[in-house]
């Protein structure tokens, strides 16, 4: 009886899922309502989407398991990191992303880069759309994962046929509602997973004897319950935690700043004037549920100590969550329906990012792949099937190599994520606050940034002592240092084109503007308002390379004439 409660309640909710990308599947008239939701999300569903999106299964199930195995310094100085970068990222990047990707009328974050930097090769779109999907798949496979390692747990299901069943409901409700559907599912996703939290917290501690009870266990073991230091399970030991393991740690919030998923939340809110109260909507969600997530470790452990719950090693320490519910369901059919319900939040961590992914490596096949960079001409219909098709495949490829019940979902997460913070989190940074950056330092730091996460994780960290940190600090320190040095070098040889020619111009100076060259990307002022980058038209330029004045009129992108 028990089981089957259980199982119902979680029905119903993926159900209701599936419901939500129906409702919103006849509002898709176009790849922007598609992609963006029309850019008419309000500051609660775009804050809470935003974290929802974020805080993946690695909340539910990385987390908890890395605080039950080695104390809170890891898991602690991570989500430090990562509470200091989305109270960033909404600070700093939202508004003039919001701003800049509105006036140039782009619906993925390659395309912005393109645009900014006008790109006519488009090989900012092709790169940035490859390194999309090729950190998106085994990002989405994480959450796969840990679908299936949920109801193999608890059930005894094949882990296997419980991640294409949640494949299966995942894909359904995406490819059906789009951004509407992810948004909205994402709300109801991070209400399900804040009552999963409380309801673990809340009876956790009370099977393990109280809350003194799990201090002084957590007391008891060495390096457990310390910022500076790390506890081995296994050995029954404590491991320092040097300066250089907080800084490699907090550099997780680094990732936030390309997080392509994530950035699209900021490009879709309706009035960039309501992004002040969804960041603190989401800064303030963010450190209360990382905060429990790290406590509930702690708890798990307390009640192995009590003797409420087994032993976790390895991988199924990932895994406490899920026997914490289960324990809650055997007091009664009451019990039970709570926790299917937090099982559901488990559910709702993973769908509610993989979604949001499998959405934005549609994006980046169907518009920067196939019709800009491959120039292919499609209706908006041919475009959405694009669209789909690509999720679809996404969904089958993350499936295959999650196929290893005793992967880590932290693990993956953790790759997933330099991945992208190295490739674009200092590009994206550059792109919106350096004037003089351009195409070729943006590629070059796109590149240079995601090849050293594979070269750093598999080539360098092996070596041990400092190679060991996390690879997102060297690949976004050598995606800045690469972009900014190539941009150093264009300029001091004169052969930036329009980039040098603009750049004096804003200096003051003589600058040479190339003829034919009818659109360029500026920084503009409109009636005093900083608008930053816009698309402009040069005004009386004719053949032959012309020197021009700093006092250069030009035209924003709404039409009104401003002066350089």
């Amino acid at each position: 009886m028990t089981n089957i409660c259980i199982i119902a309640t979680i029905v119903i909710y993926l159900v209701a899922m599936l419901l939500v990308g129906f409702a919103y599947s006849k509002s898709n008239n176009d790849s922007t309502d598609f992609y963006l939701g029309g850019r008419k999300m309000g500051p609660l569903v775009t804050a809470m989407s935003a974290e929802a999106s974020d805080m993946s299964s690695w909340l539910l199930m990385g987390m908890p398991g890395l605080a039950y195995l080695s104390g809170i310094a890891s898991p602690g100085w991570t989500a430090i990191g990562l509470a200091v970068g989305t109270w960033l990222n909404w600070l700093i990047v939202a508004r003039r992303l919001r701003r800049y990707t509105a006036n140039l009328n782009a619906i993925t974050v390659p395309q912005f880069l393109s645009l900014r930097f006008h790109d006519q090769r488009n090989l900012l779109n092709a790169l940035g759309a490859v390194i999309i999907i090729v950190f998106f798949v085994p990002y989405t496979a994480s959450g796969f994962a840990a679908c299936g390692k949920l109801f193999h747990s608890l059930f005894g299901v094949d882990y296997m046929a419980a991640m294409v069943v949640s494949a299966c409901v995942i894909v359904g409700y995406t490819i059906t509602g789009g951004f509407r559907a992810v948004t909205t599912t994402d709300l109801i996703q991070s209400i399900v997973m804040s009552l999963a939290l409380v309801a673990v917290l809340v009876y956790g501690i009370g099977a393990a004897g109280g809350w003194d009870a799990v201090v002084a266990n957590a007391q008891s073991l060495p390096g457990y319950l310390t910022m500076m230091a790390s506890h081995n399970a296994a050995e029954g030991t404590a491991t320092s935690y040097s300066l250089l393991d907080i800084v490699s740690t907090m550099a997780w919030g680094l990732g936030y700043f390309g997080m392509p998923h994530i950035l699209l939340r900021f490009m879709a809110i309706e009035d960039e004037k309501k992004l002040v109260l969804s960041r603190r909507i989401a800064s303030v969600w963010v450190v209360i549920a990382m905060t429990a997530s790290i406590i509930i470790g702690m708890v798990g452990l307390g009640m192995t100590k009590a003797g409420a719950l087994e032993y976790l090693s390895g991988s199924s320490s990932e895994t406490v969550i899920v026997r914490i519910a289960n324990l809650i369901a055997q007091h009664g059919i009451l019990a039970a329906v709570l926790a299917g319900l937090i099982l559901a939040g488990i559910l709702a961590a993973t769908m509610s990012t993989a979604d949001s992914q499998m959405l934005a490596a549609a994006s980046s096949v169907s518009q920067n792949i196939l019709q800009e960079f491959g120039h292919m001409k499609l209706t908006e219909r041919q475009s959405l099937f694009a669209a789909r098709l690509t999720i679809v495949c996404v969904s089958v490829v993350g499936v295959v190599l999650a196929r290893d019940p005793n992967s880590s979902v932290f693990g993956i997460v953790s790759f997933a994520w330099a991945g992208f913070g190295g490739a674009y989190g200092a590009v994206m940074l550059c792109a919106l606050f350096w004037k003089r950056c351009n195409w070729q330092g943006a590629l070059a730091g796109m590149l240079a940034g995601g090849l050293m996460v594979f070269v750093w994780k598999y080539l360098i960290s092996p070596l041990g002592g400092v190679f060991s940190i996390y690879e997102l600090l060297p690949a976004f320190l050598t995606s800045l240092l690469v972009c900014v040095v190539l941009v150093a070098v264009i300029h001091h040889l004169g052969n930036a084109g329009l980039d040098d020619g603009l750049g004096a111009l804003v200096a003051g100076k003589q600058g040479h503007i190339h003829p034919g060259t009818l659109q360029v990307v500026v920084g503009a002022v409109e009636n005093g308002v900083q608008l930053g980058v816009a698309d402009v038209h040069i005004l009386g330029l004719q053949g032959g390379t012309l020197p021009l004045p700093w006092h250069l009129v030009i035209v924003a992108a709404h039409g009104h004439p401003v002066v350089a």
